[in-house]
């Protein structure tokens, strides 16, 4: 149920400065933010514990020209991320919103790590496809529940209330087009209504939800969902509702490597290192370093909707730095043999054929001729034994459109007109990928939760500062 009411004559049981809907990452580092400015703020979450699509992500964030990457000898610009964006995306993303993610998120990043003790630090042993630097930034475990977790407790450690099992269900808006407050459910079927001088939607976007995903993605309309369950499009019916504008509703990103049957997110690097992916046939199907989003699609077109990703021992100490190739591991999705033929017999494909494969992609990498589909192997180092592989598909992890903001994360309306006190961020916000999974640059998604939280909680702060004045 997402409804806009009218608020003349209600009632509200709190109030707030600033009132935030959902702490996923963008929403917690909203409350930071606005704290941090003078803001009295609370943050309402469905859930019993703050989690979202952040908490099943690996939880890096591209970031440029920050002191992680100096420290490390990385050379890189605010600049030349944005060029990087915008190349994936086709140019698609608005180029202002692009200019000032990239340029705010190293300071971001700076700040949570000082003021909060986030230690962040980069990914120095591998490459991201699209990214012209290494630039991701994570958490020593490098998951994204390390991720939230921290957050929650920096929001925590500033006082900051967190009402969680609280359902969002309406908005309340006055004469002008002000939201006025919020309405919610808590356990027990009891309504309560928080009152505000901003909104700020955190809330994640429409990937939980069905019809939605089947209007707007139908190649994915019964891909397995790999986000969280409670991004069901609220922010983008809010929205409808109260005349702002849906862009790039298409934009998605997919991942073209979960294990099957685990549900496990197997890291790209088993790929970008010189892995490669095969179908039933233990055929490759695709240049599978243009990236991961893209992948899902083509994975999911393959016979059954399966691969294998095939890479070996050094590609597997590399991705053992992430906890979820770890647990992997632990769950026995990685299958090892000493050579091709073994390989092929302990997943059941096609012994013959998989050699023959494995042998075309070592020819490549010797510089051999060139591949049919386009990848540049000449780079990557030759397979050795033990060979690893993992089956897996393709999956939607979240969608990209939403609604349109401007660089300060304020809604705008079809006309360009804003909404007057509505901000929105992460998930609720229309990314920086474009309309095509495509135009999903490795970490974009963190890189608008991180970067506009930041933004809509200073700047809803600074406009409930003017509205008490």
């Amino acid at each position: 149920m997402n409804r806009v009411l009218p608020a003349a004559g209600v009632a509200f049981e709190a109030g707030a400065d600033v009132v935030i809907i959902g702490a996923g990452a963008a929403g917690l580092v909203a409350a930071l933010a606005a704290n941090e400015a003078g803001a009295e703020v609370v943050v309402v979450e469905r859930d019993a514990v703050p989690s979202g699509s952040t908490a099943l992500s690996a939880g890096l964030i591209p970031a440029a020209g920050t002191r992680f990457q100096r420290e490390a000898g990385i050379e890189d610009s605010p600049e030349l991320f944005a060029a990087d964006i915008m190349a994936k995306a086709e140019g698609e993303p608005d180029a202002g919103v692009v200019a000032r993610l990239t340029e705010r998120i190293g300071p971001v990043l700076e700040w949570l790590a000082d003021a909060h003790d986030l230690p962040f630090d980069v990914v120095t042993n591998f490459s991201y496809p699209g990214h012209s630097a290494r630039r991701m930034h994570g958490l020593p475990k490098r998951t994204g529940s390390e991720l939230i977790d921290r957050l929650r407790e920096a929001v925590e450690a500033r006082d900051i209330p967190i009402l969680t099992e609280f359902r969002a269900t309406t908005l309340f808006t006055d004469e002008a087009g002000r939201v006025a407050g919020i309405a919610g459910m808590r356990p027990g079927g009891g309504e309560e209504r928080v009152g505000c001088r901003a909104l700020v939607l955190a809330c994640n976007g429409y990937g939980g939800n069905r019809n939605l995903v089947a209007r707007h993605i139908p190649q994915l309309a019964e891909a397995l969902w790999f986000g969280h369950s409670g991004n069901e499009g609220d922010a983008v019916l809010w929205g409808q509702a109260l005349g702002a504008e849906l862009v790039h509703m298409s934009g998605h990103q997919g991942h073209g490597s979960v294990a099957q049957p685990h549900g496990i997110l197997i890291s790209w690097a088993t790929v970008m290192e010189g892995g490669f992916q095969v179908n039933t046939a233990a055929q490759r199907f695709s240049d599978e370093s243009h990236g991961y989003s893209e992948q899902a699609a083509t994975v999911l077109a393959q016979p059954e909707g399966k691969a294998w990703t095939i890479f070996d021992e050094r590609i597997a100490g590399i991705a053992r730095q992430f906890q979820d190739f770890r647990e992997a591991e632990a769950q026995g999705a990685i299958v090892r043999a000493q050579d091709m033929i073994s390989l092929a017999a302990a997943l059941g494909l096609p012994t013959a054929s998989l050699a023959a494969t494995a042998a075309e992609v070592a020819a490549l990498k010797r510089g051999a001729g060139s591949d049919r589909f386009g990848r540049d192997f000449r780079n990557a180092p030759a397979l050795e034994a033990p060979f690893c592989a993992v089956r897996v598909t393709g999956a939607l992890f979240h969608t990209q459109g939403g609604l349109r903001i401007d660089t300060q994360a304020r809604v705008h309306r079809p006309d360009g007109t804003t909404i007057p006190n509505l901000f929105a961020c992460g998930g609720a916000a229309v990314g920086v990928s474009g309309s095509r999974a495509s135009g999903y640059l490795s970490g974009n998604g963190l890189l608008a939760a991180i970067g506009l939280g930041q933004i809509a909680g200073r700047e809803a702060s600074c406009l409930a500062a003017y509205d008490r004045a």
